[in-house]
């Protein structure tokens, strides 16, 4: 057995540089490079190895360990988890600052490798800096936090277990149905011993992504099911998405005539304007989806989680007759709302269907059902793009200008706040992957980084995050590193002076303003009732090195984004919006823990109406 002696570090970066995944007959490199910050966990060792390969793996240099990880989910997200990055960090802080961003990919179900240094395993310098000591066992270290929100999870103590580690995290991370967060801690003193790899582990492997079928008898129960309804309704989650099945659903549904509502994960995959796309469903959706929902005798869910905001906590499908058949690749989500589970690929799954069903002459009951909630629909759009506020600018008609502004090729991003809210409802998407929303964990922090990933794995297309002021306050340091990277993104920055969008729920439920705006202190009261806290973002993006604008008339936005497009480095235009100006919700509920009991009877009365809306939603 021929062998080569490497440095565990070493080892693991000629690993990640031979690894490779096979898709529908296509082969491409599955890792692209790696990010990180370096610290005394990691300089020496993995720092070291990726200096010596340096022109066979690129390193990006990030700012915050988080917004590295997040720029490393974006990328993968984009690129419909086909492509990967590692991210590494030191010990302690650092590696820590990584677990939130874990949990972004573990809900979210996307892949990434996280690189945690940690503690010496020989546990001779002991304690070394920035570590933790748990007095009953000794084994736990910081990265102990991974586990719960890690596909996978392993600690390499000796430079042997490298081989199987990384083998067992591979097998995760190319799994379309366990993708997620996958966590390997390297010890800082293991990264730099040596050791004789065998030259089989380090040459070139091929991982190949099988699309998994459904057995005949499942695709015969389906078919029975689908047959023996008259008014279906699809969603097209995330999973029509990482599959690429979007000409597999589209020909589904007009072959049958079956309507289809969008996630955040879906949404963007097919053009807005298809006649029986409704657009979002749930608690971010349309009148036209939410309606149809209601009447639906079958659910036909295709790769999606049925969260809260998809279901309407539940409450979406009102029809006593309903049924829901869920396409997933992943059992856990076919299984979910008692679903009959169809556990398989979805674009494999949709063209088993499709070819099953047409051989019985099944057509859907649908008559002018359809037309006729997508025209309510399009006269709330005309109105919404109307909007007129003589105290400034409304959130809603700044998204529908700027939907008008943009090439139909730029890519927005967002993840939290209203912003999402607002984008899925009434932003028209014409071309695929245009539109990314992270809205599993909708992460705040997640836009700008988020952004830079998305960049590196579009260069050639303009990208857009759009994030409130909450958001940009909590990550914006990536912002310097696409500049310094010569990576151009441009940021939207919703400035309405706070947190409105919880805000606006707070107020929903009874409960006045408090914590949720940015106001100064009052020294009078005590409370944050004072004046709003002006902020100059644009100051800030500047000391970056970024172009910074300023706008508060739609004449200003239009003149902003045309000059950002001409603009060779980042920007940043900064949106003063009024507060509370973001759209309604429409035929949809959101389940929240409103207090039961409360001094203030605005506050009982929430609750009861919460009671009253809870009992309409089924129970598991």
């Amino acid at each position: 057995m021929k062998v080569k002696k490497l440095t565990m570090a070493q080892a693991l970066i000629e690993f990640l540089i031979n690894q490779y995944i096979e898709v529908d007959g296509t082969e491409k490199k599955f890792v692209k490079g790696v990010m990180g910050i370096f610290g005394h966990g990691n300089v020496v060792g993995l720092g070291q190895a990726l200096e010596q390969y340096k022109d066979e793996i690129r390193f990006y240099q990030g700012k915050n360990e988080q917004e590295i990880a997040h720029a490393a989910i974006a990328y993968s997200k984009q690129k419909d988890r086909q492509e990967i990055f590692a991210c590494t960090a030191s010990i302690g802080p650092g590696s820590l600052n990584m677990v939130t961003a874990a949990g972004t990919a573990t809900v979210n179900r996307i892949p990434v490798l996280l690189l945690p240094s940690d503690s010496f395993a020989c546990r001779q310098p002991d304690p070394v800096l920035q570590q933790i000591e748990d007095p009953t066992d000794y084994t736990i270290t910081a990265n102990d936090a991974f586990k719960p929100i890690s596909k996978y999870w392993d600690r390499v103590s000796r430079p042997e277990q490298l081989m199987t580690a990384m083998i067992n995290a591979f097998r995760v991370l190319t799994d379309p149905a366990n993708a997620g967060a996958v966590t390997v801690c390297i010890p800082q003193d293991v990264q730099g011993e040596a050791y004789e790899y065998p030259v089989e582990f380090l040459e070139k492997r091929v991982w190949h992504l099988e699309r998994r079928p459904i057995s005949d008898q499942a695709a015969q129960r389906a078919v029975e099911l689908i047959k023996s309804k008259k008014k279906p309704l699809l969603i097209c989650g995330g999973g029509a998405r990482y599959s690429q099945a979007e000409e597999e659903l589209v020909a589904f549904a007009e072959k049958f005539n079956i309507p289809f509502a969008e996630t955040q994960a879906g949404k963007g995959i097919i053009p807005f304007d298809h006649p029986l796309n409704l657009g979002a469903g749930g608690v971010c959706g349309t009148y036209s989806a939410n309606i149809i929902a209601k009447e639906s005798d079958l659910i036909i869910a295709v790769g999606t989680r049925l969260n809260d905001f998809v279901t309407s906590s539940k409450t979406a499908y009102t029809n006593e007759d309903v049924d829901i058949l869920s396409i997933n690749v992943a059992p856990m989500d076919a299984h979910k709302m008692n679903s009959i589970a169809l556990v398989g690929d979805a674009k494999s799954v949709l063209s088993t269907l499709t070819e099953r069903l047409s051989e019985s002459g099944y057509q859907s009951g649908y008559g002018d059902e359809i037309k006729m909630a997508k025209g309510h629909w399009a006269e709330v759009m005309q109105d919404l793009g109307e909007i007129e506020l003589e105290e400034g600018l409304s959130q809603t008609r700044v998204l529908i200008e700027l939907n008008k502004i943009l090439e139909d090729d730029d890519i927005i991003l967002s993840a939290s706040g209203s912003l999402p809210s607002d984008l899925e409802r009434v932003w028209q998407t014409k071309v695929r992957g245009t539109y990314h929303l992270e809205y599993g964990f909708s992460c705040m922090g997640y836009e700008v980084p988020g952004a830079l990933g998305v960049k590196m794995a579009e260069p050639q297309r303009e990208v857009y995050a759009f994030v409130g002021d909450g958001g940009f306050l909590m990550s914006h340091a990536e912002l310097y590193t696409s500049i310094q990277e010569g990576q151009k993104i441009n940021i939207l920055l919703f400035d309405n002076h706070g947190h409105q969008c919880i805000h606006n729920l707070q107020r929903s439920q009874g409960i006045d303003t408090f914590g949720t705006v940015f106001r100064h202190r009052e020294a009078r009261t005590g409370g944050l009732t004072g004046q709003y806290a002006p902020i100059d973002f644009a100051s800030l993006a500047k000391s970056y090195g970024a172009k910074v604008y300023q706008v508060e008339t739609l004449e200003q936005l239009k003149a902003a984004v045309e000059q950002s497009k001409k603009d060779q480095v980042s920007t940043l235009i900064d949106i003063k919006v009024l507060p509370g100006t973001m759209t309604d919700g429409y035929e949809s509920f959101w389940r929240v823990g409103t207090a039961q009991v409360a001094k203030d009877p605005r506050v009982s009365q929430a609750a009861e109406s919460m009671r009253e809306s809870v009992k309409k939603a089924k129970s598991f």
